[in-house]
């Protein structure tokens, strides 16, 4: 019984977490002008595939998508999820002839990844987000080795400015200039 009283509560604080996510995003977006892009982001998080591994492995302070990662080894959420969301760099990757190839990323999917990770870390780290939160999460991970060259100097580029002024002049920068 405790169980299910666990994923009751999950449910909602997984859905709560889900929507405020994308509630931020959007709003970042609609400073970019990508008003499209806000509206439907992460739009996959809903659908069975996604939102019931989201309950089951949800944890509050960081994505469920590393907790089912780290118990199974792999996560089916975020196969489903990079496949359909061109605002993650793995969605351009693809391999031929063994070999991976590295699509550079849109310029509008960039500037959603930018909203993506502002929120991310807004929702996730709570008060303790501070202007240069998604800059230190980039330069902690292994991701920037990953993605296409000129892909990280962007996303590098826009979190610094980010990172060095008030949100809503990052985003008109960002907007004006990218």
């Amino acid at each position: 019984m405790k169980e299910n009283h666990n994923l009751f509560i999950s449910f909602f604080q997984h859905l709560h977490t889900i929507n405020q996510h994308r509630f931020l995003v959007c709003k970042l977006c609609f400073k970019m002008g990508l008003y499209w892009q806000g509206l439907t982001h992460d739009l996959s998080k809903y659908s069975i595939e996604e939102f019931w591994l989201g309950v089951r492995y949800f944890q509050g302070n960081r994505s469920p998508i590393d907790a089912e990662r780290k118990d199974r080894g792999y996560s089916t959420a975020w196969l489903h999820h990079k496949g359909r969301n061109k605002h993650h760099w793995q969605y351009w990757t693809d391999f031929h002839k063994g070999k991976i190839v590295q699509l550079e990323m849109p310029m509008k999917y960039i500037k959603e990844m930018i909203c993506d990770r502002i929120a991310a870390c807004m929702v996730y780290q709570k008060d303790k987000y501070h202007p240069s939160s998604a800059l230190e999460f980039l330069d902690r991970s292994r991701e920037q080795y990953l993605m296409p060259e000129k892909t990280v100097a962007y996303v590098r580029e826009m979190l610094t400015i980010v990172a060095e002024n008030d949100l809503d002049k990052a985003m008109e920068i960002i907007r004006n200039n990218y």
